[in-house]
């Protein structure tokens, strides 16, 4: 069964210097029938302005993944993190046990284009920890490169929850296929363009949750997509 979430019916916001959609109910926004899917908790797609970002905050107990699509983000944490997220790279913050954190467009001229995600973690209580990665289109092109998963698999990044990210970027006419074990379940986010999920068509921010299906078929027509795929327990 596939159930879509259209971009259009999501919760949005235009705050001037911050545009923002919320797939799940977030800060102001509440929705009781979109508040979560299985460890999903968050998926936010945030556009920020040039100069402008989320001052000092604190988090804790979650697994926060940020994926930016165009521009720069700046990220300081209270472990000492100083870096840099660009396109094409994934950041993994374990908040733990409780960290602060920034996050900034450095840039004084452009936005900053990108999806923050939110998973439960496995359990609370874990050490606060800080991970980034580049993953090349190249790596992520017509296939479903793995970029997060409980046990670091294939160079991804290690999050502390059953939960698996992929990462797809498909050109026209292409198409990936990916199965689904007995009792576990997917969501599928259109980052860019435009996919058919089994027949389903779906479109730039869109999401769909995917229960009782044991193959996912993605497909392109005639315009390249970007997709993130989560199996989930």
């Amino acid at each position: 069964m596939i159930s879509v979430r259209k971009s259009a019916d999501r919760g949005s916001f235009d705050h001037g210097w911050l545009k923002t959609h919320h797939t799940f109910s977030f800060a102001g926004y509440h929705d009781p029938r979109h508040v979560r899917f299985r460890a999903l908790r968050v998926i936010n797609e945030d556009w920020i302005g040039p100069g402008r970002g989320f001052g000092e905050h604190p988090h804790e107990n979650m697994e926060i993944l940020t994926y930016v699509l165009e521009g720069a983000l700046a990220h300081r944490d209270s472990l000492g993190t100083g870096s840099v997220i660009r396109p094409g790279e994934l950041q993994r913050m374990s908040a733990g046990t409780g960290i602060t954190h920034s996050e900034a467009n450095p840039s004084e001229s452009e936005p900053v284009h990108l999806y923050q995600i939110w998973l439960f973690p496995d359990r609370h209580g874990h050490a606060p920890s800080y991970e980034q990665r580049a993953f090349p289109e190249a790596e992520r092109l017509n296939r479903l490169r793995l970029v997060a998963s409980p046990d670091g698999e294939d160079g991804s990044l290690t999050i502390h929850q059953d939960a698996r990210l992929y990462l797809g970027a498909l050109e026209p006419g292409k198409s990936v296929a990916h199965p689904i074990a007995a009792g576990r379940h997917a969501w599928l986010q259109v980052a860019r363009g435009e996919v058919s999920l089994n027949g389903v068509t779906l479109g730039e921010g869109d999401g769909a949750a995917v229960n009782d299906e044991s193959l996912l078929s993605i497909a392109t027509s005639d315009a390249p997509a970007e997709v993130l795929l989560f199996d989930l327990a």
